[in-house]
């Protein structure tokens, strides 16, 4: 990879590594529905236009029904059932949570009619990552987190599905305007509880930065970065970087919110990273192909965001 791929690729693992860390700050002076027609409108008014010059939006109109049920496992559930469990989860543990995605995603591909073996690698690579989100979440679930781990798991599940519908019924449609189409949707779905829950004092300053950075940096600029290395570096190299993006949630929770750095969550770490890599690893060369959209990928890119 070029001096110029790897400067993506870093860039894209801290973009997709630090929502986590937004996401904490801004549920503390906002609304769920706020925050994420926030984050949606303000990466909807940077890539709409940017999909409308290349080649309009007609492709986005033609596939909406697939389009609508990616961006409901991809956004519109996953970023509010995140951004409510992080009322009661530190964003380190959020972020490490989200990293069993590859390991759910090989479950459901074989559930689904994948016709890949799973070689005893790969199973060792589902045994180990669980027994990581065993590590992490166990000890919380007998208190009141239980409800927010299990808001995490089902935005793990979503973020595997997406890219299986992608696959499926989105490979024509450009990536920029499947961003687009689904950042609009999200936000006119959200609109309306937002301005219903819309707060009557102005949030503080950390708040509204935070926001925004959601929008602008994790959202729209992600995007348009995750695109460039796609082109610089292809698929199957491109999508390496949301292995780092727990390191990086973990990092910023401990040095800029003073989230505790314990044995247990190194443990975690370790073992769900660990057992990402082994669960998709893949025989022979791979094939390129086409991005979806936010959060950890199983075949094809997404986000976070998600991703």
């Amino acid at each position: 990879m070029s001096r110029r791929g790897w400067l993506l690729f870093a860039l894209m693992g801290v973009l997709w590594g630090i929502p986590y860390l937004m996401i904490k700050v801004a549920v503390g002076g906002v609304s769920v529905p706020v925050l994420v027609f926030a984050r949606t409108a303000l990466g909807a008014l940077v890539l709409v236009p940017l999909a409308a010059r290349s080649g309009g939006l007609a492709p986005v109109r033609r596939h909406w029904r697939p389009l609508l049920a990616f961006t409901a496992v991809e956004i519109l559930g996953p970023w509010a059932l995140l951004s409510d469990a992080e009322h009661r989860l530190t964003s380190s543990m959020t972020g490490l949570l989200i990293a069993a995605v590859p390991i759910i995603g090989v479950v459901l591909a074989r559930l689904t009619g994948d016709a890949e073996r799973l070689g005893p690698v790969r199973w060792a690579g589902l045994l180990v990552g669980l027994a990581g989100v065993g590590v992490l979440a166990g000890p919380h679930l007998g208190g009141g987190s239980a409800r927010a781990i299990g808001e995490v798991m089902l935005v793990a599940v979503g973020y595997s599905i997406a890219p299986m519908i992608a696959t499926r019924r989105l490979r024509d449609l450009p990536s920029l305007h499947m961003a687009a189409g689904s950042l609009t949707t999200a936000a006119v779905v959200y609109a309306v509880p937002a301005a219903l829950t819309w707060p009557d004092a102005m949030p503080r300053g950390r708040v509204l930065a935070a926001l925004g950075g959601l929008g602008l940096v994790c959202t729209a600029l992600a995007f348009m970065v995750f695109f460039e290395l796609i082109r610089e570096a292809g698929t199957s190299r491109a999508m390496v970087f949301t292995y780092v993006n727990p390191a990086v949630a973990v990092v910023a929770g401990v040095l800029l919110l003073d989230e505790p750095l314990t044995g247990t969550i190194l443990a975690s770490f370790a073992l769900i990273l660990g057992g990402s890599v082994l669960a998709t690893v893949r025989r022979g060369p791979s094939v390129d192909a086409p991005p979806a959209a936010e959060a950890p990928p199983v075949d094809v890119p997404v986000s976070e965001e998600s991703r």
